[in-house]
């Protein structure tokens, strides 16, 4: 979870790696530090903090050479400090090395070298490595990088920079993300595309077990025997900019505005008036049971498509957390279809997922948002997100987007099966191809309206969101987010479990907010608001348009473009969102940037 640069080339490298970073500092940011290799030695800067911290120390000792590392942290393995900071090098600074991943035998490899008379600054499990690569030197750096290697276990993904051979970079990586991107004169390494965007859209996408050796004119693949493996080049199509805040004062601000966009990429060429086009993916007819694996909020995506499929498709469709799935033994076979969902593609506890359903005999289905992606290569069939880059650590548009394909897969799930009629999936198709206009009209006709009330919130130490039947999932997301970047207590409810001991902890003044948008238990959600509001609370509902009655259960109403109340996950996301945004604002956290807390969680 930590984000990794490197540079190649005919330029100056400090300025090169700090903007990488600067576009990486999502993976993490509890320290920052560059390496750059000058004429005579690699001099190694590095902060505890933000990456703020680190520029101020690189203004006043700017380091000069045209080949370097950098490393933006999230710490696993020692606390954050200085000494613990990547770079991490060993005692002739001969070698240097930034990780992201973790080590999972460090300590053993830590207590062989200790014992030879290494000599360690740092709590972390990266430090070995550097000192491993001086222990097996002998003049080959590849070779090197090789044999220290198959001394370590469990997942990374490094760049290292050598003293001893000045000229290159080499990369490798295992169960952790990292390209290799090309361009005339100059190469670079990252975790993540964004990362040097403005510089090439030319991307070698390493695999598990591979490694590049970079010069300022070369790429070389390498498999872990040594043996040169040839890749096609990976072009992106991302345009640079939308990886910038243009004018937004946060890039979760502008991913949220941009989400009528996203939809209508993900939507195109996918459904029109006249119907469905899932071509690009085979699916079995065969299947009886569904089994949806995610994290976080990419899970409660999953618990929507639950509802939405099983509902039009009839099909058993089950959920489960990433990080539980593979511990409980699940019953599935050939003919259970697995959809796994992450926007990175990199999500470690849903790539172990996808891969002990493929050992299992089940066909796998991936949902993602990054083209080349382990999980995008991994699986059987993919259907691609076509959100953009998302930078904020709070998902907003890729998770819109999940949402969304799970409309077309169900529809389509329910067309093949016959179990809705002609006149049902038109008018489901037709609403579906109105969710770009309504979602603009959402945060045209809401944002200032909910800006205002996340001022009462601002104080406030917890919050519940309620909802039933597919307004679940929905608050369940709400209250992540609300969690995520407002550092609220907000926890989410059935609202039919209220009197299951969630009424204990509802007061006088305490924030509840409900959303209302299926018909068929409309007026459930109306008692149960009514039950909190007996007991003190402060109630925000979130409805249609038309459903005027709510005003006389709720304090304030927030209202939302009508369509058909299943398709409501897409337009009743978004002002829960623009809560979160406007409370986070209000209590002046960093909102980009929550505390704890990374884009892409690739270790376990």
């Amino acid at each position: 979870m930590c984000g990794i640069v490197g540079y190649i080339g005919n330029k100056q490298a400090t300025p090169i790696l700090l903007e990488g970073l600067k576009r990486l500092e999502y993976r993490g940011y509890d320290s920052a530090g560059i390496a750059v290799k000058n004429s005579h030695e690699i001099e190694v800067l590095k902060k505890e903090g933000k990456l703020a911290e680190l520029e101020n120390i690189v203004l006043a000792d700017s380091p000069s050479g045209t080949a370097g590392i950098g490393h933006t942290r999230w710490a696993t393995h020692g606390r954050p400090s200085d000494n613990n900071s990547h770079p991490h090098y060993d005692q002739k600074r001969d070698f240097v090395v930034v990780h992201n991943g973790i080590i999972e035998n460090f300590q053993e490899i830590k207590d062989e070298l200790e014992a030879r008379g290494y000599l360690f600054e740092s709590d972390t499990d990266t430090e070995v490595i550097a000192h491993l690569l001086d222990f097996y030197y002998q003049g080959n750096l590849r070779e090197t990088v090789i044999k220290v290697t198959e001394q370590l276990e469990g997942s990374y993904a490094l760049a290292i920079l050598s003293r001893r051979e000045s000229d290159k970079l080499i990369a490798v990586r295992k169960d952790s993300p990292l390209i290799v991107g090309k361009s005339e004169g100059e190469n670079f390494i990252a975790s993540d595309i964004p990362a040097f965007l403005n510089y090439t859209n030319q991307f070698y996408v390493l695999d598990d077990g591979e490694m590049a050796e970079i010069t300022q004119d070369t790429i070389k693949l390498f498999n872990y025997r040594g043996e040169e493996v040839s890749k096609d080049v990976f072009v992106v199509d991302w345009d640079p900019e939308m990886a910038e805040k243009n004018g937004f004062d946060h890039f979760m601000l502008k991913e949220i505005h941009e989400q009528p966009d996203a939809l209508r990429r993900v939507l195109n060429n996918r459904i029109s008036s006249t119907g469905l086009n899932l071509s690009e993916i085979d699916l079995p007819q065969s299947i009886n049971k569904i089994q949806l694996i995610a994290c976080g909020t990419a899970s409660y995506s999953c618990q929507m498509g639950k509802y939405i499929i099983e509902e039009l498709a009839r099909i058993d469709v089950n959920v489960d957390l990433g990080s539980e799935f593979r511990y409980r033994d699940p019953i599935i076979d050939d003919n259970t279809l697995v959809i796994v969902v992450s926007q990175s593609g990199e999500t470690a506890d849903t790539l172990a997922g996808l891969r002990l359903a493929k050992k299992k005999g089940a066909k796998v289905l991936a949902i993602t948002n990054v083209t080349g992606s382990t999980i995008a290569r991994e699986a059987d069939e993919v259907l691609y997100l076509k959100a953009g880059p998302e930078i904020a650590v709070a998902s907003t548009k890729a998770y819109l987007n999940m949402v969304a394909v799970f409309y077309l897969l169900a529809i389509n799930f329910a067309g093949q099966r016959s179990t809705i009629s002609e006149e049902l999936k038109t008018e489901l198709i037709d609403d579906v191809l109105r969710l770009p206009e309504l979602a603009a009209r959402v945060i045209r006709e809401n944002e200032e309206l909910i800006a205002e009330k996340a001022k009462g919130l601002k104080n406030c130490r917890s919050a519940f969101f309620i909802g039933r039947n597919t307004d679940f999932p929905l608050v369940l997301e709400g209250a992540l987010k609300m969690k995520e970047i407002a550092y609220i207590q907000a926890e989410a409810y059935p609202a039919g479990e209220l009197k299951h001991g969630t009424l204990a902890l509802i007061e006088d003044d305490v924030p509840v907010i409900a959303v209302a948008t299926r018909e068929k238990i409309y007026e459930k959600i109306i008692s149960n608001i009514k039950e909190v509001k007996s007991r003190g609370a402060k109630v925000t509902a979130l409805t249609f348009a038309g459903n005027r009655e709510i005003e006389k259960a709720a304090d304030n109403v927030i209202y939302i473009p009508a369509l058909n109340s299943l398709l409501s996950g897409v337009l009743a996301i978004i002002p829960l969102q623009l809560l979160a945004y406007y409370t986070a604002l209000e209590r002046g956290c960093d909102i980009d940037q929550p505390r704890n807390l990374a884009k892409s969680v690739t270790v376990e």
